[in-house]
């Protein structure tokens, strides 16, 4: 009998992401990395609307690879998906709620799912978003099955949030300890509860998976199971998930692509404040005026926070400065669709990223080798900046979170991006964030830590 199809009836793993774009996009990679390198089922759960936006945004996937994931659609209850508020001082998505709160209504279906596959397989292996630990209690009723959590944040957030939540001291320089950002406004009451009612369900899972690598973060992985010694938890840091090689360009006549190439080595910086944040007409009047006075060469991706729903609604149509795009076209892009951002990371002409650090693209721009100019917005955003810029030290603040409500002028947006692309400090960045991402595209290599790490997980779970 054929090995590699008894293994298949032996093991099924069961994705559950929680329904944002940063988490979803990260189980996908997940799931792809697993199928595509060890022949075992993947099964990808959610509701039909996040399945389909997780598949239409899958950017540097093999579509051949995709299709070996089985895509389970979950019923779910019809929420609200109403535009976010750009002129809020306060950029935490708070408009996303009701599709959050309707995920929540799941834990049914999901559990019914479960059953029918542990009835089918030796063992049954639920990887889900910590967000999602209330939806998968019922894998703990099944004697064939074990569950784990793939953490979507820093594996130095995560340590920070542990600590400050119990009490206990961080252990970091004094000097770094004084500048490390409150936690003061990441969030809306609304989700921190949220989070801390998965908590009481967080406790069945066998272990921990994490998408980052030694190489970044080896130091906050041994002091995270130092204060979590008493979880007993087993922990793998297998990132970064995503294809370090980029095998599969999805889409070679993609717009970003086409004027990447007529430009030079490492001259564009690439500006993305990811699917949560939008800009109010004025922040985005200050940006304009401070990259066209910059004078370098830039790629950015203007549009709106995502909807709960992603297929509904109009996307609000930005004005620029009167004749914006005509003035800046020779050194100049502005896109309003969807981008493919770790092509563009991964592009030689590509040499910075504006960004708002959530931690899929802190990983992406890391494992490419870009420096980040830090602008975070909320969530693990201000610590997953503090990180690249005072600890990993490949990347420069646009604006200090104390400062969070206040508007960014032209003039700083124009000197932190001239510092960053055209000085020598910047260039020292660069060259830093250079070496730090060959060393993690090693990582995942053959014999590279973070792959040796995910063959042990691997073998764990088909033990």
């Amino acid at each position: 009998m054929d090995s590699s199809k008894l293994k298949q009836d032996e093991v099924a793993i069961v994705m559950v992401p929680f329904p944002g774009q940063g988490h979803l996009n990260q189980l996908l990679q997940l799931a792809y990395l697993i199928s595509s390198s060890y022949n075992l089922p993947i099964y990808y759960v959610g509701s039909a609307t996040h399945n389909r936006q997780a598949r239409v945004r899958a950017n540097a996937l093999n579509p051949l690879d995709i299709a070996k994931i089985q895509f389970h659609d979950i019923p779910t209850p019809e929420f609200a998906s109403p535009p976010p508020d750009f002129n809020s001082l306060n950029k935490f998505p708070a408009h996303l709620e009701p599709s959050w709160a309707a995920c929540m209504l799941m834990r049914e279906p999901i559990a019914s799912f479960f059953h029918d596959i542990s009835s089918k397989t030796r063992r049954v292996v639920v990887v889900h978003d910590s967000l999602m630990s209330y939806n998968v209690q019922d894998v703990s009723s099944l004697s064939n099955a074990e569950s784990y959590i793939f953490n979507c944040i820093s594996v130095f957030t995560l340590y920070c949030l542990i600590c400050l939540s119990c009490g206990m001291s961080i252990q970091l320089e004094e000097e770094l300890l004084k500048n490390l950002p409150s936690l003061e406004g990441i969030m809306t009451d609304e989700i921190r509860e949220r989070g801390a009612s998965q908590s009481l369900y967080m406790d069945i899972r066998s272990g921990d998976i994490h998408n980052t690598s030694r190489v970044i973060e080896g130091k906050f992985l041994d002091l995270l199971v130092e204060v979590t010694s008493t979880q007993n938890k087993k922990q793998w840091a297998i990132g970064p998930v995503l294809p370090a090689k980029l095998d599969h360009v999805s889409n070679t006549n993609n717009i970003c692509l086409e004027w990447l190439n007529k430009q030079p080595p490492r001259s564009v910086l690439y500006i993305s404040f990811g699917t949560t944040t939008s800009f109010s007409d004025r922040e985005i009047k200050e940006l304009a005026m401070g990259l066209e006075q910059s004078k370098q060469r830039f790629i950015w991706v203007l549009r709106d926070a995502d909807r709960g729903d992603i297929f509904t609604g109009e996307a609000r149509k930005v004005e620029l400065p009167e004749g914006f795009e005509e003035r800046v076209k020779e050194v100049g892009l502005v896109v309003r669709e969807w981008a493919p951002q770790l092509e563009i990371l991964a592009h030689s002409s590509t040499g910075g990223f504006m960004s708002h650090c959530g931690w899929n693209s802190c990983i992406e721009s890391i494992t490419m080798g870009v420096p980040i100019a830090a602008w975070p917005m909320h969530s693990d955003q201000p610590i997953n900046g503090f990180l690249v810029m005072e600890i990993l030290k490949i990347g420069l603040i646009v604006r200090e979170w104390e400062k969070r409500e206040e508007l960014v002028s032209a003039s700083t947006i124009e000197n932190v991006v001239r510092k960053l692309m055209a000085s020598e400090e910047g260039d020292e960045i660069r060259k830093r964030a250079d070496e730090l991402g060959e060393a993690v595209r090693l990582s995942t290599e053959k014999r590279g830590a973070s792959r040796m790490e995910l063959d042990s997980f691997i073998a764990h779970i088909t033990r």
